[in-house]
């Protein structure tokens, strides 16, 4: 796409549904800063623990890692608007009780920890909902300039909701904070209820949790773009998280100020996101994905160092700014890389992976600061991360973040159902799929090559236990087998491929040789003494270890 034909960064904001979930969420976002801000300091007033301290950032994370892929499979199963509901809902009864419990004067760091716990398994629940409804909200053109403005709504809430949450505390204190983030997450939920939301209708029921999840998991393992962007944002967030978990130790041990500095700094910090924010277009159209997380991280390093060593608030402010800038920067290259790699199918499970990754990072990276801080000081935690975050770059070396120039395309026309001969209920299986290919010799070794990406292409899609065997007595016959768990998990798999994918196998076929198509043999896998059938069932042994259909046309 052109420069002069590339839409514009505002440009989704001229549809309304789209305007309208916008500044919710901004309310939202706002919301979820304000109380953070006012739950570490309230913890910073009743402990002087650095590790208690750096573990409210821990709480609000840590459910984002443990649940975002069973949030993500649930988003892909079942109404992304009610499920973002049920998230709110959530969220807003954690910062309710924490507002009630502060009230009373029921509250304890622990009581504290447990909130925010609640309030972030909310978050847990929302992010791949919302994330993944996105392009049901804008055309597919300006999906990464909604992607980016979601990434703007967030970071205009981390440079003024921390500010307005450190305010609110020093003036009213953290009760009023947390009754304002309460207030702040209602306008996202009445949107939501009154979004008219037209759900595509599949002909198969949805996937169980479990299988959902694993199906997940699959795909991100299968598929070694979404496979690096996870591990990159894993690593970045490790070597990161010392800034959102140390700083309150920052505001008041290094630079000794109250709950406005440390307002103010956070501030900062989201000041410099909205910079990154507003360009990340530019900073992908100039480089590639591998060089822009490259150099973000060593921008991110010289940030920390100077935070760490500064006993200026102006000149950490500055620090600040810049580290949130190269954050945002760095993490929005990673999220759009994910959003333009998977199929709308796995949609939300994909970008689920990349938010548990995040959240991995800064929460089990905030513990480990706050460890060390703990043992060693602020200053020399701070040095580690920053010696952490410089050499990060080295692992392009081995895991390189892709360059996705374009969306991944949609997935193919659904296939037929192929024809049977056996009685199959849903639950019916496990199913082998086995394919027969006649290929010439001397094109074996780019026959098996294309296999191979055949084979990522199948697994990441549904299949299991992939092989690719070639006859010794007909060196010509290759037979390719793999499983599927049930009757419906195959007629899911075999329609989940892309265009791409369907031209991958395509190619596959085209090694064939012979005036006869490739050979198709599906079959119900039953070991002896496995078989079920009822006493009205006509002749229950026929067509059990034979072959289900042997037909012509897509696997």
């Amino acid at each position: 796409m052109s420069e002069a034909s590339r839409p514009g960064t505002f440009a989704p904001l001229r549809h309304v549904l789209f305007r309208n979930m916008w500044l919710a969420s901004l309310f939202s976002n706002l919301g979820l800063f304000i109380m953070g801000v006012g739950a570490a300091w309230v913890m910073t007033q009743m402990t002087t623990s650095a590790t208690m301290i750096a573990l409210v950032q821990t709480a609000l994370m840590l459910p984002v890692a443990l649940f975002s892929v069973a949030s993500g499979a649930l988003a892909d199963m079942f109404d992304r608007r009610k499920l973002a509901m049920i998230a709110l809902a959530i969220s807003l009864s954690g910062a309710a009780a924490l507002t009630i419990a502060d009230y009373f004067g029921h509250i304890t760091s622990w009581i504290l920890l447990l909130m925010c716990f609640i309030v972030g398994s909310g978050t847990a629940l929302l992010w791949p909902a919302w994330g993944a409804s996105v392009n049901e909200q804008v055309p597919r053109d300006v999906l990464p300039s909604a992607v980016a403005l979601n990434g703007i709504s967030y970071n205009v809430a981390r440079s003024f909701g921390p500010a307005i949450g450190g305010v609110i505390v020093a003036v009213a204190g953290g009760v009023t904070a947390f009754a304002t983030a309460t207030a702040f997450f209602l306008p996202l939920l009445v949107v939501l209820y009154f979004w008219d939301r037209k759900a595509e209708p599949s002909r198969l029921p949805p996937e169980t949790l479990g299988r959902a999840m694993i199906s997940g998991y699959r795909y991100v393992m299968n598929s070694p773009p979404i496979r690096a962007v996870v591990a990159r944002t894993l690593m970045t967030g490790l070597a990161g998280g010392s800034v959102a978990a140390l700083l309150p130790l920052v505001a008041r041990d290094l630079l000794h100020g109250g709950a406005q500095l440390f307002g103010l700094l956070l501030g900062s910090f989201g000041i410099g996101s909205i910079v990154g924010a507003l360009n990340v277009g530019r900073l992908r159209a100039e480089f590639s994905g591998q060089a822009c997380v490259r150099i973000c991280a060593l921008v991110m390093g010289f940030g920390v160092v100077v935070v760490a060593l500064s006993r200026y608030s102006i000149l950490t402010g500055l620090a600040l700014l810049i580290f949130g800038a190269a954050w945002t920067a760095c993490m929005m290259v990673l999220n759009v890389s994910v959003q333009l790699s998977a199929p709308r199918w796995v949609a939300a499970r994909a970008l689920a992976s990349y938010q548990a990754a995040v959240a991995a990072g800064v929460a089990f990276g905030g513990w480990g600061w706050g460890a060390l801080a703990n043992a060693q000081g602020v200053e020399q935690a701070l040095l580690v991360s920053a010696a952490t975050m410089v050499i990060s770059p080295v692992l392009g070396r081995w895991i390189r973040v892709p360059s996705v120039e374009g969306l991944v395309d949609g997935s193919a026309d659904a296939l037929a159902d192929p024809e049977l001969s056996l009685a199959l209920t849903a639950r019916s299986g496990p199913i082998v799929i086995e394919i027969e290919y006649r290929v010439e010799a001397h094109k074996a070794r780019l026959f098996y090559a294309v296999m191979q990406q055949v084979r990522s292409s199948r697994m990441r899609n549904g299949a299991y236990g992939w092989s690719i065997a070639r006859d010794i007595a007909d060196p010509e016959l290759w037979t390719e087998r793999y499983h599927c768990p049930t009757w419906h998990d195959y007629l899911r798999q075999r329609n989940r491929p892309t265009p791409v994918e369907r031209e991958l196998h395509t190619r596959a076929i085209e090694f064939h040789k012979g005036p006869e198509p490739v050979r198709i043999r599906r079959m119900l896998e039953r070991p002896i003494g496995s078989v079920r059938w009822k006493e009205a069932t006509p002749d229950p042994g026929a067509g059990v270890t034979g072959p289900m259909a042997t037909q012509v046309g897509g696997p």
